[in-house]
């Protein structure tokens, strides 16, 4: 019986049945390791902000315009070089627009076909010919094949080269060619794409960024808070619906949930009109706005109140089927008195802002009424039964997790829970203890139980933990001691609102608990960085996301317009490329419109958070140890053969 590597070897004579076969495969890798290392990009907390996001996704995060300046240097204008830039993000649009102004178009396109050309060039520099040629648009391929291996100095070549571009222009074929050449430089100029989470809420398009995830060559996704409570929806967890549809409408979203995933929303908004038409839901006005119709704006208004209102008895409810985890302290609705308009709360009597709850009985608050039941019922078959939020949710489960270790970075969303003295905080899951790691590990294993687990049990015990996950102290996505929606929609005292920070977010600055975060995933802290998102970086008052020297970065800097005010910038994003690491600062994002007419880039500031003391190879990479592995086995193949172990097999022809 043939040992397990006999077995393997075989297996992989199956791939390569030859000596040559062999060979050329090990000659292959061996030459893909001494590659420059592809670029990473990193962004995180786009929170639904899908124009800022594509922008920078077109962008790279200022990679397009740092290939430019590497090509043309001073030979260029700044105003050229945007102009040129802002072309290749918006093809089609940018060209029309110069277009109905420009007296010689054929010049025009000859020129900026040679530009491209060079940058094209450029951007693939980093990767093999088999790669570029499995990036290139089949219209296009041959020609841009043949353009882009163009040999300087040969000039029978350069003619060629230039009867071909002249001949793309003669067939009218210059606009397509252009476009086709645009979106080629962005996917050149980007070989990964990190998402550190919070892809929803918020802002008005986040099923617009999925679907533009779902088509990107080459991304992973690590789970936020809010992209958990969406897991959560999708599901059927009522807690994590009722919050869903609650920030929609909080922030004039409803949109989202009707147009963008065909949710049906009149049971609902039927039943707010019906409870709520004679209040004026004053402590539940909208954060945000999108309808200029007062009846749209004073309905999502009543929406708003009536599912706080469903949320809090949803919730109460998973509390009680859950005392394990010890949320006793926030069910509220039975601390209310509601004839004098009170709550004890915290050992005080305090006034309700609001105290009309038209549905809830206060012999037992927290029962849904049969109406209330009704509905439910309808959302939850109409959150499970929607294809395209499975679909996006599926792509979460398959590209997603909760942290990531990647080429010696850590990559997670939130926070990793702390005590006050810098040691990791024990939490139960299910009736067991975990901490650090294995916290984050369980709770994966668990959100993933809540969609495919064969029992009922631990399908249903996976969907409350997605909602655990959104709010529990102990969660390594929320980082507080509570979540203050009850009280700051009802109460007045400012302290009652106060949502303290876990230990990690002052323990940060601290080289040893970051380093003893690193080592607890597998990390040398010598020279690797913690990514995190989730909070984001008061830019305006002085805060940098650089922190412990820069072993750890904090790259949430407000793409979400809500957080604008207090970061005064639209975002940071970081570049891994084969020099180190590059965190950009991104102004706010005006519009698209108007980043084509004034060709306005977001890209405002850049800073060197390391420098590598000699350029990254694919070798010095996760994949390039990979290759290592696979031919070191290749090796161990070519030696069977050469020594007679295993025979080569010929094809007869």
């Amino acid at each position: 019986m043939k040992s397990l590597e006999e077995r393997y070897l075989y297996r992989l004579a199956e791939l390569y049945p030859t000596i040559a076969s062999v060979s050329t495969e090990i000659i292959n890798l061996n030459s893909i390791l001494n590659l420059p290392k592809g670029t990473e990009n990193f962004l995180t907390d786009v929170h639904g902000e899908y124009e800022a996001f594509n922008h920078v996704l077109k962008n790279g995060s200022g990679s397009v315009r740092r290939k430019i300046d590497d090509v043309f240097g001073n030979t260029l204008s700044k105003n050229d070089k945007q102009s040129l830039a802002t072309l290749i993000y918006y093809p089609a649009e940018k060209m029309r627009l110069i277009l109905q102004n420009e007296p010689n178009p054929d010049d025009w396109f000859k020129i900026t076909l040679y530009r491209l050309i060079a940058i094209a060039r450029r951007s693939t520099s980093k990767y093999t010919r088999s790669k570029v040629r499995k990036a290139l648009p089949k219209e296009f391929a041959y020609i841009m094949e043949e353009l882009l291996s163009e040999q300087s100095g040969v000039m029978d070549k350069e003619d060629y080269y230039d009867a071909i571009i002249s001949t793309i222009i003669k067939v009218k074929r210059a606009r397509e060619f252009i476009i086709a050449l645009s979106e080629l430089i962005q996917r050149l100029v980007i070989d990964h794409l990190h998402l550190v989470g919070d892809i929803y809420d918020r802002g008005p398009g986040p099923h617009i960024i999925m679907d533009k995830l779902m088509n990107y060559h080459s991304v992973d996704i690590q789970w936020g808070n809010h992209d958990v409570l969406w897991m959560g929806a999708a599901a059927g967890q009522v807690g994590c619906i009722c919050n869903v549809i609650r920030i929609c409408a909080r922030y004039g979203n409803m949109d989202i949930l009707e147009d963008g995933y065909g949710i049906n929303m009149l049971p609902l908004a039927t039943y707010a009109n019906t409870y709520y038409s004679d209040d004026p839901c004053k402590c539940f006005a909208l954060k945000a706005d999108n309808t200029n119709n007062p009846q749209e704006h004073d309905l999502n208004q009543r929406i708003h109140k009536a599912v706080s209102i469903l949320q809090w008895k949803a919730e109460g409810q998973i509390i009680k089927r859950h005392p394990e985890f010890h949320m006793d302290d926030r069910n509220l609705l039975h601390r209310v008195n509601f004839e004098d308009g009170t709550i004890e709360y915290e050992g005080r009597k305090l006034k309700m802002l609001d105290c009309r709850f038209p549905t809830v009985d206060p012999k037992d608050p927290y029962a849904f009424t049969d109406e209330e039941k009704d509905i439910i019922d309808r959302l939850v078959h109409a959150f499970r039964g929607c294809d395209k939020l499975q679909q996006h949710m599926k792509f979460l489960l398959a590209k997603g997790s909760l942290y990531k270790v990647y080429n010696g970075n850590l990559l997670y969303h939130g926070c990793v829970p702390l005590n006050p003295d810098g040691s990791f905080m024990v939490v139960e899951i299910a009736g067991q203890r975990y901490k650090g790691k294995a916290l984050y590990d369980v709770l994966e294993n668990y959100i993933r139980k809540g969609f495919v687990a064969g029992t009922k049990e631990e399908r249903e015990l996976g969907r409350d933990l997605m909602w655990w996950i959104w709010l529990n102290p102990g969660s390594p996505l929320f980082g507080k001691t509570k979540m203050a929606t009850f009280e700051r929609y009802y109460l007045a005292e400012k302290d009652t609102h106060e949502e303290k920070k876990n230990p990690y977010y002052k323990l940060y600055e601290k080289e040893e608990v970051v380093d003893m975060i690193l080592r607890e995933f597998g990390l040398d802290p010598a020279g690797a960085h913690i990514i995190n998102g989730h909070v984001p970086v008061k830019t305006m008052k002085g805060e940098s996301p650089i922190k412990c020297g820069g072993k750890l970065l904090v790259i949430d800097g407000g793409f979400s317009k809500a957080y604008q005010k207090e970061t005064g910038i639209a975002g940071y994003t970081l570049i891994y490329n084969s020099y180190g690491l590059i965190l950009a600062a991104h102004d706010p994002f005006e519009s698209t419109e108007a980043a084509i007419a004034n060709e306005s880039d977001i890209h405002s500031d850049r800073r060197i958070v390391a420098r590598v003391d000699h350029r990254q190879r694919v070798s010095d990479t996760d994949i390039g140890r990979d290759l290592k592995d696979k031919i070191k086995d290749l090796e161990e193949l070519l030696a069977a053969y050469r020594s007679g172990a295993i025979p080569e097999r010929y094809t007869m022809k």
